[in-house]
């Protein structure tokens, strides 16, 4: 049987939070255990170029990712695990599908004007071509399927429109990858409720993976609900879908109901909140503990899931010179 090819990255710029994981990682490990597809799981640190972190800062990051990842359940017997940038070829790609992707089309991408809000003295040429990047990083693999979340679904949209570019110009050769959708809804900040969880909105908006209980507890204390019960508050909205994710089937529902009929308390649905999340990554943050410990292994690690990219990676880069007339 061949194996369908997923690809799908994510960003060293801070530790996994439970948006992460519900909306990435949790799917990612679904998937490689699913045992059809043949799955490659990359470290973007060029992508985290583009945004304000002090090169230290990234450096320890990369080496948290990786090991918050490995404890999440990503495998590297399974899947092919690695940093973007120990294979050179991500970014030789990125060049030619430069030469390919009209510049209007990466005016409409709506992530690069939500980043430029967010970090308006630091509006950089890599903000813009992020997109193509991106699709090199997918297209390098000849990826059939990206798991994404929604915020990432017009990335997606381009690279297939860039694979076709591409096939028009030099001849039929990438695929047209295609989205997965995570079926889990956004999750929103605890502080703003309105807007997805994000580590750029600062450490109160999100519960890191590696929180202890006591920390997340007096994260929920905080957390917006509403001044009324039975009211669909998005902050409610919310903390009843980290419930339903975390906790058990039974006290999540007792809770829906109590919210339907006014009966809600918010402090106790905030401690349910708080207990669910915390028991369910203790063995998460024990794995956590003992990979940082050791950063040689989480090294050794990378380096063979880089090997093995590379494999694929120079194979395609031969191709596409060979097809573009450059060798």
């Amino acid at each position: 049987m061949v194996k369908k090819i997923i690809f799908s990255g994510i960003q060293p710029t801070g530790n996994l939070h439970i948006g992460n994981y519900l909306g990435a990682v949790k799917n990612w490990v679904e998937l490689q255990n699913n045992g059809e597809y043949q799955c490659y799981f990359c470290i973007v640190d060029y992508h985290s170029l583009t945004g304000d972190m002090k090169a230290g800062e990234r450096h320890d990051q990369i080496i948290r990712t990786a090991a918050e990842l490995l404890a999440a359940g990503v495998d590297p017997e399974k899947s092919v695990f690695y940093v973007q940038s120990h294979v050179p070829e991500h970014t030789e790609l990125a060049w030619v599908f430069n030469t390919v992707t009209p510049i209007s089309e990466l005016e409409r991408m709506t992530q690069f004007k939500d980043k430029s809000e967010r970090q308006t003295k630091n509006i950089n040429a890599g903000l813009f071509t992020y997109p193509v990047l991106q699709a090199a990083d997918i297209l390098l693999y000849h990826a059939n399927i990206v798991p994404v979340g929604v915020d990432q679904f017009q990335h997606v949209e381009l690279t297939r429109d860039i694979a076709r570019w591409f096939n028009k110009r030099y001849g039929d050769y990438f695929p047209e990858a295609k989205a997965l959708l995570t079926e889990i809804p956004k999750v929103m900040s605890l502080l703003e409720p309105t807007k997805k969880m994000s580590k750029s909105l600062g450490a109160g908006h999100v519960i890191e993976l590696a929180d202890e209980l006591t920390v997340i507890e007096k994260k929920l204390k905080k957390a917006v609900t509403a001044s009324e019960g039975g009211a669909k508050a998005p902050g409610v909205e919310n903390l009843l879908l980290l419930l339903k994710q975390f906790g058990e089937e039974k006290v999540y529902k007792q809770f829906v109901q109590a919210e339907k009929d006014c009966s809600i308390r918010y402090g106790d649905l905030k401690n349910e909140v708080s207990n669910a999340v915390g028991n369910y990554f203790v063995g998460f943050r024990t794995r956590r503990a003992e990979l940082l410990i050791d950063h040689n292994q989480i090294a050794d690690i990378l380096a063979r899931g880089a090997k093995r990219a590379c494999e694929v990676a120079r194979s395609t880069m031969e191709d596409v010179r060979r097809l573009v007339g450059i060798r």
